[in-house]
């Protein structure tokens, strides 16, 4: 493990100087006793208080971004002790998290102490203020060169799941980085060398499901209570190769290439059952389709879900998101018919994702008008491909071994992550962690792990 901060972290949590907020929780100090008391504030409600206070957080998040939410409320509980008492209220506290930080579920002991460690965590990302660490695991059963090659990485808040070339999915635990779990599908005849390999992972609460290019979807309980079944069983022939797969609570999507006419497939993960089959996004790609179940290839497309119900996938060309609740309908179409577009760069948050042209130009846009929110150059595009994620807040690119940062909401460039990891087999981030799965020369793929969580 090692440790990196940026050499101006004097210990302020992030709230800024002027509001004399500090890490050790005194965000929200007391009003000064050198102030006077008005009488008058005595008398306001504390409902009109928490709406006045959320309110003047919201504003300064969309004014100056989310990280000028703290020092914005500092200001208003310091008016008086009436106001000041405002700030013990959990109620206020849940409000805030929803408003600023989109937080609906609480992982802390109180609604303040969840608002406080999203803003910490938060300027570590800005001050680049992490641990680092790599993550290990016992190699067994591998009886073919590539079979260690990590095909795609996926976060949740407790766990990181690996899905390699030869099916299996290997599961860490975040909090002490431990390998805990290995899952493999059940076999059956291959289609081709790689037609085992991981597609995508999806975790919930308690299950882990993943799904392999032949198109099966298998399902576990993260516990490790019974083995790993298939709740979907792929027709390769008439479908393809699938390419990429993700899900949400209620839908599993899948973006197949290789049959025209069949490029989304959609299935109702409660029923598990097939509700959606369509889609041409993939038909140019169908060709190559056939040949990543055979050679190792670049990544035909990528699929996403955002908030809302709405899928978006990229490919070279196009990128098109799509209704899950009302299937077959396109919400929008984003088209790069000259330049192309860098499909290992692209990924999407909960309302907007991010682009990268062939010529290295990067743009976020809201899923659900194409509507751009900033744009950013990513330079070495040039010369080698580009390899991205992006979290709420930050978008990662890395370009030669060097991964950098920038804010999504302004497209600001923040700063180059200090490890070098190699040429970038998968990558994943969410609010607190990022993944990375590079290539060795032994053909493993070592895991990088970055936290930058309340440390």
């Amino acid at each position: 493990m090692s440790s990196s901060s940026s050499s101006s972290d004097n210990g302020d949590d992030g709230a800024g100087s002027s509001s004399g907020a500090r890490a050790t929780g005194g965000v929200f100090e007391a009003p000064s006793p050198s102030r006077p008391r008005r009488g008058a504030n005595d008398v306001w409600p504390e409902p009109f208080l928490e709406s006045l206070a959320v309110q003047v957080a919201v504003d300064a998040s969309l004014s100056s971004g989310r990280l000028a939410a703290a020092p914005a409320l500092a200001n208003v509980f310091r008016v008086c002790s009436t106001w000041q008492a405002v700030s013990r209220s959990d109620h206020l506290w849940q409000l805030l998290s929803r408003h600023v930080w989109g937080i609906t579920r609480l992982m802390h002991d109180t609604w303040r102490d969840e608002f406080i460690y999203r803003h910490r965590t938060t300027m570590n990302f800005r001050t680049r203020t992490y641990g680092y660490f790599t993550l290990h695991f016992d190699p067994t059963d591998v009886d073919e060169p590539d079979s260690l090659s990590c095909r795609c990485l996926t976060l949740s808040d407790l766990y990181l799941a690996a899905g390699f070339a030869d099916g299996t999915v290997r599961l860490f635990l975040l909090n002490n980085r431990l390998h805990v779990r290995t899952l493999r599908p059940p076999l059956r005849d291959r289609f081709g060398r790689f037609s085992r390999a991981v597609s995508g992972i999806v975790i919930s609460d308690s299950t882990l499901t993943f799904a392999t290019m032949d198109g099966d979807i298998h399902v576990a309980q993260i516990d490790g209570a019974g083995h790993t079944r298939t709740a979907y069983a792929g027709d390769i022939v008439n479908d393809g190769a699938l390419v990429d797969f993700t899900g949400c609570g209620r839908w599993w999507v899948g973006l197949f290439a290789g049959v025209p006419g069949r490029a989304f497939h959609i299935w109702d993960c409660i029923s598990e059952e097939t509700t959606f089959v369509g889609g041409s996004l993939t038909d140019p790609e169908a060709v190559m389709g056939w040949h990543s179940l055979t050679e190792l290839t670049t990544s035909l497309g990528r699929l996403r879900i955002t908030g809302g119900e709405t899928a978006v996938a990229c490919t070279r060309w196009k990128i098109m998101v799509i209704d899950l609740r009302n299937q077959g309908v396109i919400i929008g179409e984003d088209e790069e018919p000259r330049r192309g577009l860098m499909v290992t760069a692209f990924d999407a948050n909960e309302e907007a994702y991010v682009r990268v042209d062939g010529r290295g130009n990067a743009s976020v846009r809201r899923a659900a008008t194409q509507q751009t929110v900033c744009e950013f150059r990513v330079s070495g595009t040039a010369q080698r491909s580009v390899m991205g994620c992006v979290n709420r807040l930050h978008a990662l690119m890395c370009a030669g071994g060097v991964m950098r940062v920038w804010e999504v909401e302004r497209g600001e460039y923040l700063y180059s992550i200090r490890e070098r990891v190699g040429e970038v087999d998968a990558m994943a981030a969410d609010d607190r962690h990022v993944a990375v799965a590079s290539s060795s020369s032994t053909a493993q793929s070592t895991i990088h792990l970055w936290d930058f969580g309340a440390l």
